[in-house]
């Protein structure tokens, strides 16, 4: 029972986990949010929102890209106006991406849109089943094989 168990968590995480449905995720997500904003910059974006300003650096290995890959993005963003460069406090060679106001009103409607899509997805669960799934994932992620 526990190995078949394993194997459908581990099945079910590998789905989730696959590039190719982040990237749809994302694209569905961006999507008419203008030309700049889409499921290659939306890493970055998000990125920023969770971690706070960052060099792109440091900010690569959160979004899986080499520092070459975030700045390219981040460039991208900066163009839409929705990051913005700053002198690295810490270090006057290196400059930190911060979120403009228009980022974080951006995430915000992204993240509005990600809890409708996972709304939507939900929508035919017995009561309580998705309360006790976020709880249960929640536990997982905190306490399980992946916690850091």
């Amino acid at each position: 029972m526990k190995n078949e168990v394993c194997n459908e968590i581990a099945d079910a995480l590998g789905v989730l986990l696959r590039r190719t449905t982040r990237t749809q995720l994302h694209r569905r997500l961006t999507e008419g949010m203008g030309d700049e904003l889409d499921e290659l910059t939306y890493p970055v974006l998000s990125a920023l929102a969770r971690t706070g300003p960052r060099s792109a650096a440091d900010l690569a290995p959160e979004v899986g890209l080499d520092r070459s890959g975030v700045t390219r993005r981040a460039t991208r963003l900066e163009s839409a106006g929705l990051v913005r460069r700053e002198p690295d406090p810490k270090d006057r060679r290196a400059h930190l991406l911060v979120l403009t106001e228009e980022g974080q009103q951006a995430v915000v409607q992204l993240r509005e849109r990600l809890a409708d899509h996972i709304a939507a997805g939900l929508a035919a669960w017995p009561p309580g089943e998705a309360e006790a799934f976020a709880r249960q994932l929640r536990r997982f992620t905190t306490d399980g094989p992946f916690s850091i």
